[in-house]
């Protein structure tokens, strides 16, 4: 099968694209058709040399992604509910850049049916991300909640996350284009810059519940200035500054259950994935070059034929 691949550690351009061995699905396992592959700021770490703390062993030539969508078309034995030709999407470590994925059958969930595929391709990672953040911090009816970087694609999803679990007012940060995006999403847009936290207090003059950083900087700032409980702000961003700011890590491990919740909150209408540009298998590298640059709304995929 055809995967990109890195072979040596380094940037966006030690990514290729290279034949390698077709895998095939064991007991509990089910090999899937990859039509798209989303890629993620942890594909590049690892890419840059960066090992997960977790046992995850990389070996060179390494193919990267962590979160995928397709079509089934090997079932190993003891697997139920899922069959040949069933349309599924799902998550592993690494791997996902490929023609062909295998993984437990407890890591995909079935596709609803007007999801496309770049959408499912690219839901599980950010998509699980950022409810496990919501839940942390315990977004809830009522609420008002600040999201950091709300226009990328972890910081969209939290903001229609954060709608859907009851709260009464969401503020988003984000560039002054991407104000009717955030927008869009039920958010009331506010730029980043300096004064950031008087800002916010005029826009929310009972003061700002909880947030969710995924951006750093002034509004990570803010947040611990302008939110009472430290235990209810989280950064999936700024790792360096937990224990100076006097925050707690939030960590979780990914879940078919979760993801069926939030495949349900899709078929809901709820929720909604902007997908911010398509690439090749071949474009691994020019993928990784527009998400390392930080700009724009929304989810970066590989769409594999």
């Amino acid at each position: 099968m055809k995967a990109a691949v890195f072979s040596s550690f380094g940037g966006p351009e030690v990514m290729h694209v290279m034949e390698v061995p077709d895998p095939h699905a064991g007991p509990g396992q089910v090999r899937v058709r990859v039509k798209a592959a989303g890629v993620q700021h942890y594909d590049c770490a690892i890419r840059g040399g960066w090992t997960p703390s977790y046992g995850v062993e990389v070996k060179l030539p390494q193919i990267p992604g962590n979160e995928f969508a397709g079509m089934i078309d090997e079932v190993g034995a003891g697997v139920t509910g899922f069959e040949i030709g069933s349309e599924v999407l799902g998550f592993a470590i690494l791997n996902c850049y490929a023609e062909y994925v295998v993984v437990g059958a407890d890591q995909i969930v079935e596709k609803p049916r007007l999801m496309t595929w770049e959408e499912a391709g690219g839901l599980t990672g950010n998509g699980q991300g950022a409810y496990l953040a919501l839940e942390a911090i315990g977004v809830g009816p009522g609420d008002t909640v600040l999201i950091n970087g709300a226009a990328g694609s972890l910081g969209s999803i939290a903001v229609q996350l954060a709608k859907a679990r009851g709260a009464t007012t969401v503020i988003g940060t984000g560039s002054e284009n991407n104000h009717d995006f955030i927008r869009s999403l039920g958010a009331v847009p506010i730029t980043y810059e300096e004064g950031l936290a008087d800002r916010l207090r005029r826009i929310a003059p009972a003061g700002i519940d909880c947030a969710f950083d995924t951006a750093g900087g002034e509004g990570l700032h803010a947040a611990v200035a302008l939110v009472p409980d430290k235990e209810r702000i989280c950064t999936f961003f700024a790792y360096d500054l937990i224990d100076e700011l006097g925050l707690r890590v939030v960590r979780g491990e990914r879940s078919a259950a979760r993801l069926a919740k939030l495949t349900e909150l899709y078929t809901q209408r709820k929720l909604h994935l902007h997908i911010r540009q398509s690439f090749s298998l071949d474009q691994a590298a020019d993928a990784h070059r527009a998400i390392e640059s930080r700009h724009g709304r929304g989810k970066i995929v590989l769409k594999i034929d």
